[in-house]
């Protein structure tokens, strides 16, 4: 094999993995966070929409979104309501950081994963790669 061959057939890879590396990027996007402010009140209008993607219970992310506001929050059909104002950039970067920490594979990056309880123990375990990490908190 010559050096042309070999450097077109490693460009040809290159490539491939390049898409690949786009597409699942792309695959998993959260949806953009609606709020309307009523009084000292917010309403999170869309947040049934998050716990779909997500795949997680809704009451366990509105519970971590209470507390990292440190406000109190409770359902009100299918929105959120949480006392004060609170702006949509504050949702969306601790929403970002609810999926790094509780629901993204640590090992492959993947949102493809589920949590699974042993001992008191709480586990994310990917469905892609089969990775099994503990999970520290109670939010998952």
């Amino acid at each position: 094999m010559t050096k042309a061959e070999y450097e077109k057939l490693l460009k040809k890879v290159q490539d491939k993995v390049s898409e690949s590396r786009k597409d699942t990027t792309s695959r998993f996007e959260l949806p953009k966070v609606d709020i309307m402010w009523q009084g000292n009140r917010t309403f999170f209008r869309n947040f049934s929409e998050f716990p779909k993607v997500l795949r997680r219970e809704p009451e366990k992310i509105l519970q971590y979104l209470s507390k990292e506001f440190a406000t109190p929050a409770q359902f009100a059909g299918d929105k959120a309501v949480f006392v004060g104002k609170k702006e949509p950039q504050e949702f969306t970067s601790l929403l970002t950081i609810y999926v790094k920490e509780y629901v993204e594979c640590p090992t492959c990056k993947s949102p493809d994963t589920r949590v699974e309880k042993s001992n008191r123990v709480h586990f994310l375990v990917c469905e892609a790669c089969g990775a099994k990490s503990s999970l520290k908190g109670q939010y998952a």
